[in-house]
């Protein structure tokens, strides 16, 4: 796929996701919602809760990438330390965030607010909020770093208040079809049309049973013009092939 798109990585944090205690449900709702508005998700890292893996993920990525996302450990527990890592990672003190704490107040009403959830009004120092409607404490943005929470509903909500921030490219297009020939047989002609169509990522996925043939791209011609051409392959391979075009 053409190296110009905008690119992001994703960085899942959490001891339960590592331990299988938890099932991460973040990573197809950002990949699916991302291409949707033309960023490319390149790569994902599941690190536990250490203060040093995170800060070293975050340097490490967010030079890498255009944009970071992270999910977890921004809550009001001890071993939540994804916001002072964060800061750390950028150079920056954690303070409390006047505006973040106005917002839990107004939420939890000011007898309500103790240690524990004041501890999620802490945030690096040019940090910038992100809203989140679900259970109020806000996530928050830090130069190219998106840092929100696990809980996958709270997740959602936070992206949605990130694009007001991202730069979005083209809508990734996507066409796939499934087939019963083995990755070996196509494997020639595929490797030939992705020559031919640099700019259209193709992608072969096995299954018991045959083989998905992936093709992602922003162009919708060319898109089509390379998913044609491997249609016409198969056919000459096995001309009784049935084709299942999803």
């Amino acid at each position: 796929m053409n190296n110009n798109f905008i690119t992001a990585g994703f960085i899942i944090i959490g001891d339960e996701i590592l331990s299988g205690r938890t099932a991460d449900q973040n990573l197809n709702f950002l990949a699916k919602n991302l291409s949707e508005i033309g960023i490319v998700l390149k790569e994902v890292r599941v690190i536990g809760d250490y203060e040093v893996e995170i800060i070293s993920t975050i340097r490490e990525l967010k030079n890498k990438y255009n944009y970071i996302f992270t999910s977890g450990g921004i809550g009001p527990t001890h071993d939540d330390i994804t916001s002072i890592s964060v800061a750390k990672a950028f150079d920056q003190p954690l303070i409390l965030n006047d505006i973040a704490k106005k917002i839990l107040i107004h939420h939890y009403g000011e007898n309500n607010i103790n240690e524990a959830r004041m501890k999620m009004a802490y945030l690096p120092k040019n940090a910038l909020l992100l809203d989140n409607p679900v259970s109020s404490a806000p996530g928050f943005v830090i130069e190219n770093v998106f840092v929100m929470a696990g809980v996958p509903k709270i997740f959602q909500a936070m992206f949605k208040a990130s694009i007001n921030f991202l730069k979005t490219g083209e809508k990734i297009l996507s066409r796939e079809l499934k087939i019963s020939l083995t990755e070996s047989i196509i494997a020639k002609d595929l490797s030939n049309l992705q020559l031919q169509f640099p700019d259209i990522s193709m992608g072969s996925y096995p299954f018991e049973g045959g083989t998905s043939l992936v093709f992602r791209g922003t162009n919708s011609t060319k898109l089509s013009q390379a998913f044609e051409l491997m249609i016409s392959y198969i056919h000459e391979i096995n001309k009784n092939e049935k084709i299942e075009i999803l």
